[in-house]
């Protein structure tokens, strides 16, 4: 196979260098006869932490709709993927080289009539583990659970489930090898889930800083999808009139949104950048959840390595683009540190050591 030469500023460090290709993987040393095929800012593969490929608003899409979201992905810079919940069984994807590299939570579990129709497995608190044992089996190492949806009968948002039975299923899927994250707009599931070693928590706004200080000590990841949160009052007005207390608690969870994912990167929470891509968010707009971090004040390195270098280590991957890495980059035309619009305009997609996009 032909070697391929990139050229310019290496992400994170910044130092400029000839990055070569060679059968799949990356190696500084010069190839002679490399043909260069881009040149200009270097970023290690982006990371989509909060993603559903299978599924649109009404559930489950077919394989041609899925390899449509995940080429949209692909394109936009996002070749690794962590699946956050979805009804299509996605596995093909991963045998496609060309896709972006990707990581199963299996289906969502939530409570029976507290979710999205079509989306999750939808059952009572007994069957709760059995479901997360499930699941843990059939995904890549993640389990997703609604942790909190509104409840008609409150009237507001609502734990799905007796906290003693969420510590239960954390329990089990770590005896399965699977870490849990969970969906948590509001406040009150929170305290069981941190408590029972939940590993990451999806939104969060909910979030105190007692919490934010007992995610610290349990090393519970934090991804806000910023994106999602943006929509709080369009959820507000939607229940206004059926539902006026849930309407309150989306649009004070909203205007405090800024505030708390600040406290808890300004606290050391690990944060990742999550575009909930298929369910609020159309695929391939990645892009515009780093930016979303930036808005609220993360700082443009941390926003940008929150979705490439530091997510990539977080789900097990190399981080930095070292000798011997499988070549997984994005070439930019312009330094993405001084401008995170340039995400949008990538020159070239690297995957698995081709050029795909």
């Amino acid at each position: 196979m032909s070697a391929l030469r990139f050229r310019g500023p290496v992400l994170p460090d910044g130092e400029p260098a000839d990055l070569y290709v060679v059968d799949g993987r990356i190696t500084y040393d010069a190839q002679p006869g490399a043909d260069t095929a881009a040149e200009g800012w270097i970023v290690p593969g982006l990371v989509d932490a909060h993603c559903h490929l299978g599924l649109d608003e009404g559930g489950p899409v077919d394989e041609a709709t899925t390899e449509q979201q995940a080429v949209q992905d692909r394109d936009a810079g996002a070749l690794l993927i962590r699946d956050c919940g979805s009804a299509a069984d996605t596995r093909w994807v991963q045998e496609r080289e060309d896709l972006p590299r990707l990581i199963r939570c299996g289906r969502h579990i939530a409570r029976t009539k507290r979710y999205i129709r079509g989306y999750a497995h939808e059952v009572e608190p007994g069957e709760l583990a059995a479901y997360v044992a499930q699941e843990a089996q059939r995904g890549d190492g993640w389990v997703k659970l609604v942790g909190d949806w509104i409840s008609r009968e409150e009237g507001d948002l609502a734990p799905s489930f007796p906290a003693e039975d969420l510590a239960r299923a954390i329990a089990v899927a770590h005896e399965h090898g699977a870490k849990v994250t969970a969906h948590c707009f509001g406040h009150d599931v929170l305290p069981g889930l941190i408590d029972a070693g939940i590993d990451c928590i999806e939104h969060g706004t909910g979030l105190t800083e007692d919490l934010i200080h007992a995610m610290l000590a349990h090393g519970t990841a934090l991804v806000p999808t910023i994106m999602q949160l943006d929509k709080f009052p369009e959820h507000a007005a939607a229940g206004q009139e059926r539902f006026p207390d849930y309407a309150v608690t989306m649009t004070e969870l909203h205007e405090r949104m800024p505030a708390t994912i600040m406290a808890a990167f300004e606290a050391g929470v690990p944060i990742y950048a999550g575009s909930d891509g298929g369910g609020i968010s159309r695929h391939g707009n990645l892009p515009g959840e780093v930016a979303a971090l930036a808005r609220i004040g993360i700082p443009a390195f941390e926003a940008l390595g929150a979705a490439s270098w530091r997510g990539r280590e977080w789900l097990g991957l190399l981080g930095r683009l070292e000798e011997g890495a499988e070549a997984d980059f994005v070439v930019y035309p312009r330094d993405p540190l001084t401008d995170l619009t340039v995400l949008r305009e990538p020159t070239c997609v690297v995957l698995r050591g081709r050029v795909v996009a």
